[in-house]
C-alpha cells in the first residue's frame, strides 16, 4: 500500500516549502521511521537556505540520505528523531518499535537503512537526542584543539554548536574561558554552560579586555586556543589576533560561498600562529590509530547525557509551519537558540 510522506524543501533562496510524494512499504532490507521531532542547524542548514552554499560541493559524501549537490530544490537536514514503525523483507524483527536517531533531512515518515539508524539509550529523552550532530562537532572541536591543563581558551560565536563547545571546555581545568557572540540570549546561555565571562565582539573594547586577561611574558601575548565558530569570515581575524605566541586557531565555521580576507601581515608569523580545519565528517589522521566514528559517537552520546541540552530548545514549530520557523532564525537569529520542529 502506498501512503504520503511529506518533505521539508528549499525549492529557492529564502523559501521553504513542505512538499508531498508517495511513500511505498519499505523494501527489503529497509526499515520506515515514523518521525517524532527533527532540529534545524542554524549554521550549515541557514546557510544552505540562504543560498550561500557552494553547488560545487556534494552535500555530504558520508551520509546516504544527503547525497546530491547544493543545487535547488534541497532537501537538507541531519537530525531526525523517531520510531521504527515497518521493516522490509530481511530486517531483524527487533528494529520495529524502536526509537532511533537518523541523520536525515526534515520528513514525517521515510525508508532508510538499518545501519543509517542510530539506537537512543534508554537514558537520553528524544529532546536530549536532537543534539547528537552537534554534540558529535563539539567533540570534534575540542579532539582537533587538545586544550591542555592551565590554557586560556577564547571560543567566537555561541549557537548551538559553539554553546556546546564551551560546556565540554569548562569540564577541563583551564586558567580562563572566554566567549565571544553578538546577541545577549547567547551569551548569557554561555555563561551558564560554564564560561567564566562573556563578550559581545562588536563592542569595540571587548577584545581589548580579553587581552587583559591573558599577561602572558614576550611580546605576542593572548590566548593559547582560539575556536572560531561564528559562521562570519571578518571574525577569524579577530580570532587570530587574539592568539599568543604559538598558539591554535580551530576554525570550526563553514563559510560556504562567503570569503574570508586575512590579515596574515602583521604578526600571524611572527608570533607562529597555527591555523586548524576541524570538520565532523571525518577524523584527524593521528587520532585514527586508536578512534572511530563510533567511539566518538558514543562519547557524543554520554556529553548529552551529562549536560541535557535540550534546555536550549528556545522554540517548536509544527513541519507544516516550517517557512515560519526559518524566516525567523533568518531574519531574528537574537531571539533563537535551538529551533525544532515537531510531527503529528
Amino acid at each position: 500500500m502506498v501512503s504520503q510522506s511529506h518533505w521539508v524543501c528549499f525549492v529557492a533562496p529564502g523559501k521553504a516549502e513542505v512538499i508531498s510524494e508517495p511513500l511505498a512499504p519499505p523494501e527489503a532490507g529497509e526499515v520506515q521511521v515514523q518521525t517524532h521531532l527533527s532540529a534545524i542547524s542554524s549554521g550549515s542548514e541557514l546557510l544552505v537556505y540562504r543560498g550561500q552554499a557552494p553547488t560545487d560541493l556534494a552535500i555530504d559524501d558520508t551520509l546516504p540520505a544527503l547525497m546530491g549537490d547544493f543545487t535547488f530544490p534541497i532537501r537538507y537536514g541531519y537530525a531526525v528523531v523517531g520510531e521504527v514503525v515497518a521493516t522490509g523483507a530481511g530486517v531483524e524483527p527487533g528494529w520495529k518499535g524502536r526509537q532511533v536517531f537518523v541523520f536525515h533531512p526534515h520528513a514525517d515518515i521515510f525508508n532508510t537503512l538499518p545501519e543509517a539508524c542510530y539506537r537512543i539509550p534508554e537514558n537520553i529523552s528524544a529532546e536530549n537526542a536532537l543534539f547528537l550532530p552537534n554534540m558529535e562537532t563539539a567533540v570534534n572541536f575540542v579532539m582537533d584543539g587538545k586544550p591542555l591543563i592551565g590554557e586560556r581558551v577564547v571560543v567566537f560565536g555561541q549557537g548551538v554548536v559553539g554553546l556546546l563547545t564551551t560546556a565540554l571546555l569548562a569540564e577541563f581545568p583551564l586558567s580562563d574561558l572566554v566567549t565571544l557572540d553578538r546577541f545577549p540570549l547567547r551569551r548569557q546561555a554561555s555563561l551558564q554552560l560554564g564560561a567564566r565571562a562573556s563578550y559581545d565582539p562588536n563592542q569595540k573594547s571587548a577584545l581589548d579586555e580579553i587581552r587583559q586577561r591573558f599577561p602572558l611574558p614576550g611580546i605576542y601575548p593572548g590566548a593559547d586556543l582560539v575556536y572560531e565558530l561564528s559562521g562570519t569570515p571578518a571574525t577569524l581575524n579577530q580570532a587570530i589576533s587574539l592568539t599568543g605566541f604559538n598558539g591554535r586557531v580551530v576554525i570550526g565555521s563553514w563559510y560556504g560561498q562567503k570569503s574570508s580576507q586575512l590579515d596574515l601581515g602583521g604578526r600571524f608569523h611572527r608570533a607562529r600562529l597555527h591555523l586548524i580545519s576541524s570538520q565532523v565528517s571525518s577524523l584527524a589522521p593521528e587520532f585514527t590509530g586508536r578512534w572511530s566514528k563510533g567511539r566518538r559517537l558514543e562519547v557524543a552520546w554520554e556529553n548529552i547525557q551529562r549536560i541535557q541540552p535540550a534546555r536550549l530548545i528556545s522554540h517548536r514549530f509544527p513541519q507544516e509551519q516550517a517557512a515560519e520557523a526559518y524566516r525567523l532564525l533568518d531574519e531574528k537569529p537574537e531571539e533563537t537558540l535551538q529551533l525544532i520542529l515537531t510531527y503529528d
